[in-house]
């Protein structure tokens, strides 16, 4: 079916459903032992309009989690540019203006008591303001860098993989329908499996309070730290093996994942065990407040070339400037650490604090999420309730990014990243202001106005400083 009218029929039954006359939340994401998933993006409803046909199917046959369209509008007046680079944020035209278009279908099937099938089918149109390119904390979490990919803009599977459980324990707890959740009852301690198409972030660095740019902030900063460059294509989709031991207190999870021949690319060289991701995080929740920390270490091993094997060519051929490209080669390592933190407040955890804190070696490229080497980000969610509106939220945070020596060196010589490269650089730390407001105007039909001041956007004092005026609209069951 030609991508248009795949748009437009899944749009018209998502408006349809949109103007639902009862106005209420969706339900809140369901708990994962002591760790909150917050990745959900199909969302959940009171009475999801499939289920009384479901209880006629037999257990296996493939229920539809959810779907959702998510259109997110932004404007960026003009700003202090002295000059460009291939890379650079702009305002220029065109430029100061960005559309982008989400559209997504989740699917899921119980095989039998312990294993599950997930199918998630996506599709993106849209460009974002300044093409995509020029911030290590991007001003919209949903924009695709297509780069010399040149994906088509037509549907695409997103997921697609198993999920087994091996329970440890006779106690369950109930999960409600919700993206690549199938509702029913889960053991609260287990070993859990996964393996097939998926995204790293769907298993790792949650936060209750800062994760999805569909819901919750728009900037990349917000999404996730920016210091964990993540296995994944241009689309933010891999290949791997996942498992964790659940806990009710605690969970420990490991993941290798496949990285792209390319950075920022769409492409992998299966069975390549060169190209890999491994990750590995510790959750704990300490307390009886609510509280979650999270302890990340990654490392990756690709054709990522080194800032100073780029450098150092470069004075060897007298080149005017640096190609990390020319250096690529296998056998380039980039590793990091994290800590994320979620505390709720109040109004039954809707009202809530967030902190993420990051780091990695820096000394070869950034290949498959951002052109960050440092990051440390805080914010704040507050709940309607306390205004007479218990389905709205308001968020605030601010956060900031930074370069290893390596990386600014090989910038300040003209050098270009996946994202960064203004032909020059006046070193800065790129500083992220974002504050949005979620109106929820029914059961599925949500908007929110949002703000974004970025200070010294690609880390160059001599740019900037943007504002960048947005808005969302979000359809979704």
């Amino acid at each position: 079916m030609p991508n248009n009218y795949t748009k437009y029929i899944t749009m018209a039954f998502l408006v349809l459903l949109a103007w639902n006359p009862v106005a209420h939340a969706e339900e809140p994401l369901a708990k994962d032992g002591a760790v909150l998933n917050a990745a959900e993006d199909a969302g959940s409803s009171k009475s999801f309009p499939t289920e009384k046909m479901e209880e006629t199917l037999p257990s296996w046959f493939p229920k539809l989690l959810g779907m959702q369209a998510t259109g997110i509008s932004q404007m960026m007046p003009s700003f202090n540019n002295p000059y460009e680079g291939r890379n650079s944020f702009v305002a220029d035209g065109s430029k100061g203006n960005g559309l982008t278009e989400t559209y997504g279908v989740y699917l899921g099937s119980q095989i039998t008591n312990n294993l599950q099938a997930y199918l998630d089918i996506e599709d993106f149109i849209g460009s974002g303001i300044s093409n995509g390119v020029g911030l290590a904390g991007y001003v919209n979490g949903d924009m695709i860098r297509a780069g010399s990919s040149n994906l088509a803009e037509d549907p695409y599977i997103a997921r697609m993989y198993f999920r087994y459980l091996l329970p440890l324990s006779s106690e369950s707890e109930k999960v409600t329908r919700a993206m690549d959740q199938l509702p029913g009852e889960q053991p609260v301690k287990r070993l859990e499996f996964k393996v097939g198409k998926m995204s790293v972030a769907d298993d790792f660095d949650q936060n209750r309070y800062a994760n999805n740019n569909r819901t919750q902030f728009f900037n990349y900063d917000f999404m996730y730290n920016t210091a964990w460059d993540y296995a994944a294509d241009t689309r933010g989709y891999t290949y791997g093996v996942f498992t964790a031991l659940v806990q009710p207190q605690w969970r420990l999870a490991m993941g290798i994942y496949q990285i792209p021949n390319t950075g920022n690319g769409a492409n992998f060289d299966f069975l390549n065990m060169r190209e890999l991701g491994y990750n590995l995080e510790l959750t704990v929740k300490p307390n009886a407040n609510g509280t979650v920390i999270r302890f990340l270490s990654f490392f990756n091993e690709s054709r990522a070339g080194s800032y100073d094997d780029a450098l150092a060519l470069q004075q060897t051929t007298g080149s005017a400037t640096p190609d990390i490209l020319s250096v690529e080669q296998q056998g380039g390592i980039k590793y990091g650490f994290g800590v994320n933190l979620e505390q709720p407040l109040a109004d039954e955890g809707e009202t809530g604090i967030f902190c993420r804190l990051g780091w990695n070696d820096g000394s070869h490229e950034s290949w498959s999420y951002v052109e960050s080497d440092r990051h440390a980000s805080l914010g704040l969610q507050v709940s309607g309730i306390n205004w007479g509106r218990e389905n709205d939220h308001l968020g605030i945070a601010y956060g900031v990014n930074g370069l290893s020596a390596q990386h600014e060196d090989y910038l300040a010589a003209g050098g270009v990243g996946i994202l960064l490269g203004d032909g020059r650089l006046n070193y800065g730390l790129e500083q992220v202001f974002e504050t949005y407001y979620s109106i929820q105007l029914s059961s599925y039909l949500q908007i929110s106005p949002d703000f974004q001041f970025i200070q010294n956007p690609g880390y160059n004092k001599d740019r900037g400083p943007a504002e960048v005026y947005g808005l969302r609209a979000r359809v979704s069951f």
